[in-house]
């Protein structure tokens, strides 16, 4: 009898906490008999969840090629894998042009989320990236580098909206970086770099677009960092000014009775 053919699964590993993977895709990591793991940014901490007798192979140091063999192999004996990336796969994982390669060879694939690197920079800073009249919009992005951006994609041209950003894959081209939002947000604006969240080494420093540079060299920070910016750094808890209608008394809505109603939802005359 034919061995069962399990589709392969690309999961999230989140931003470095085991904890903080997502149940579904611990519970995947659990019953693989093949872990391929991108070494470079997913701490060994995360293959805890896998088994002691399964294989896992760190991808850090393979080609494309080498990667879909080795997952069409494990997946043509029916064994279990899982392509683990780092926070959510869908952001900057390359996974489309692994999903790619698997479907010309007709092997099934699923993907688990996971959290993005951006979440939980935010979660250690105490903060929301969308606060009423503050910043309604959050831009993922990143310098144009090795890999090329779309001219209108460039961060000139995205940091003129100066709503909440998180910059990915930028930490080496600061310069850049400092001159662009000191240009668009001013050099005094709230900004942050967030180092390796909710890893053990994490650290979170606030800085400007001004002392931007100056900061990542006295830190000593090279890889594995966001930079975050936005006016949304600003708020405290004490100088909050604008509140949500979402929770208002006086803004009514389908799930409860206001002194004001949502125009959104049909009223009977």
């Amino acid at each position: 009898m034919n061995n069962p053919l399990h589709p392969v699964i690309f999961a999230g590993a989140g931003p470095g906490d085991p904890e903080l993977i997502t149940v579904k895709g611990q519970q995947a990591l659990m019953a693989a008999d093949l872990v391929i793991y991108a070494g470079s940014l997913v701490p060994e901490a995360v293959l805890k969840w896998a088994p002691s007798d399964g294989r896992v192979l760190n991808s850090a140091g393979m080609h494309l090629a080498e990667i879909v063999d080795e997952i069409e192999t494990a997946y043509r004996k029916g064994e279990r894998v899982v392509r683990l990336h780092t926070g959510d796969p869908s952001l900057y994982g390359a996974i489309f042009e692994q999903m790619a390669v698997l479907d010309k060879r007709s092997i099934e694939f699923r993907i688990i989320p996971g959290v993005t690197a951006a979440f939980a920079a935010a979660a250690a800073m105490g903060i929301e990236y969308t606060l009423p009249e503050i910043s309604q919009t959050l831009i993922f992005t990143r310098m144009a580098g090795r890999t090329p951006v779309p001219e209108a994609e460039r961060l000139e041209n995205l940091a003129k909206h100066r709503c909440s950003m998180a910059i990915y894959l930028s930490i080496t081209l600061t310069a850049d970086v400092a001159r662009i939002l000191s240009d668009t947000y001013g050099k005094d604006a709230p900004c942050a770099i967030a180092f390796r969240v909710s890893q053990p080494e994490e650290r979170i420093i606030f800085t400007t677009p001004g002392t931007l540079c100056e900061t990542v060299r006295k830190e000593n920070i090279t890889h594995q960092a966001l930079i975050i910016v936005g006016k949304v750094l600003e708020v405290t808890p004490k100088t909050l000014a604008h509140t949500s209608r979402l929770y208002d008394k006086s803004f009514g809505h389908g799930y409860r009775a206001g002194l004001e109603t949502d125009p959104c939802i049909e009223q009977d005359n």
